[in-house]
């Protein structure tokens, strides 16, 4: 699909944020690996989730959809063995199953999108489960990967952070239902440790208790927990909130509030604090984000692992701010549904924007004139990069045309839609 994104001075009005990925993932997944039912209201509604579900049900949960949410029975620590897994192009999924799927004899995991969730690495995460006695055959940790577990032990477990988090969540959601006491290392560092609290936070609400050290390097997890069902209510998501006000701060005559958001443990919710330090119109308060466009904004640094998900939508408002902003620590982003260093400022050069990138970092000299367009770009099957260019587009004078937008349907089908809610303009062509 195509989308013409047309020049707008103005996104005005009120919407409800999107329900968060991130904690509609794991709230499916603790509920599944849980032995009753449990609900999970207001859950995001995305090619994820419906990824995720797909697998679930092959291994075993009897999953149904009610008015605001879905009735999950779950399979606790004996889930069917369904052979092979596709998890598409979810890699939250992919990671987080690869842990849960470790209890049965042996199982392969699949992908329709080679070029994509195919190219990603998953060898730390393999390496991790090895020492729990999880075989695994694959080409350097891509897929298809075939694990052979299903007689697991507790103890130590060495588990990289340096790639990604999602390596530490899948052990972590795996230990409880080992039956023995688990040690967990992160070596390396660690990426995205926000993510891993939201692990945490949905574990804790799931009955499960672990041990974690301040600085998120050392968990132990004690063994004989179960999983309690129980009724979740997803939380609003900042990652796809953080384009709608960017996009709000860079057209001159916004005024746009995005309801539903909460302090909680998302690391994206930085964009406020990063939107504010622009020079930007926001206030955060009582649950909502209000953002007045007009105020010419500056170029920031800022460490970009605090808010991964963030960071393209940071890099959008930039373009259109005075100054250089440079995003460091941010080299994981190499390795998401694109290099979204490399592809995105190959794409926003070709647009007029001056950019650079090193191993870790983007470097965007802002224009607060604004820019032509009239251009098509390229999303690169990435949703982060179609909201980047989305942001783009509305400050243009001439707009521009975005090839392969469909993939906005990963992490927020409605992205066009609540932006069209505040006054912006699209022709959806196949």
């Amino acid at each position: 699909m195509k989308v013409r994104v047309y020049p707008c001075h103005r996104l005005e009005g009120r919407l409800t944020a999107q329900p968060s990925k991130n904690y509609t993932t794991r709230y499916l997944l603790a509920a599944a690996l849980s032995e009753g039912e449990s609900i999970v209201r207001r859950p995001a509604r995305s090619d994820d989730t419906a990824a995720l579900i797909s697998c679930l049900c092959a291994l075993g949960a009897e999953i149904k959809e009610t008015g605001d949410g879905f009735i999950i029975r779950g399979f606790g620590c004996h889930p069917k063995n369904p052979g092979t897994l596709n998890p598409g192009n979810a890699g939250t999924v992919l990671r987080l199953l690869l842990g849960t799927a470790s209890l049965l004899p042996e199982v392969r995991f699949i992908t329709d999108y080679p070029d994509s969730l195919g190219r990603r690495p998953n060898q730390d995460l393999l390496d991790a489960l090895s020492y729990l006695g999880v075989r695994s055959k694959s080409e350097e940790g891509r897929l298809p990967i075939t694990l052979q577990g299903g007689r697991l032990h507790g103890g130590e477990v060495f588990v990289s952070g340096e790639k990604s988090s999602q390596y530490l969540s899948s052990i972590l959601f795996l230990a409880p239902l080992i039956g023995e006491a688990v040690e967990i290392h992160v070596t390396g560092g660690l990426k995205s440790g926000a993510a891993v609290l939201t692990t945490l936070d949905v574990m804790r609400e799931a009955g499960i208790s672990v041990e974690a050290s301040p600085d998120m390097v050392h968990f132990k997890v004690r063994g004989g927990q179960e999983y309690r069902p129980g009724t979740y209510v997803v939380n609003g998501d900042w990652p796809g909130s953080a384009a709608i006000l960017a996009a709000a701060a860079v057209c001159p005559e916004s005024n746009a509030i995005v309801e539903g958001l909460s302090e909680d443990r998302q690391g994206e919710r930085a964009i406020v604090q990063v939107l504010s330090n622009m020079g930007a119109d926001i206030l955060f308060e009582n649950g909502q984000v209000q953002v007045r466009g007009g105020r010419p904004i500056r170029g920031i640094e800022f460490d970009g692992d605090r808010a991964t998900d963030a960071v393209l939508a940071m890099v959008g408002a930039a373009c259109f701010a005075r100054g250089r902003s440079r995003f460091y620590n941010v080299e994981n982003l190499r390795i998401k549904e694109c290099d979204r260093i490399s592809e995105s400022l190959k794409e926003l050069s070709r647009l007029g924007v001056t950019g650079f990138e090193k191993r870790d970092e983007i470097i965007i000299d802002g224009n607060p004139d604004g820019y032509e367009g009239g251009c098509d770009v390229n999303g690169h099957s990435d949703h982060r990069v179609i909201m980047l260019l989305t942001i783009w587009g509305l400050r243009t004078q001439k707009g521009i045309t975005i090839y392969g937008a469909e993939h906005i349907g990963k992490s927020y089908p409605d992205f066009f839609k609540h932006l069209e809610m505040l006054g912006a303009h699209f022709d959806f062509l196949e």
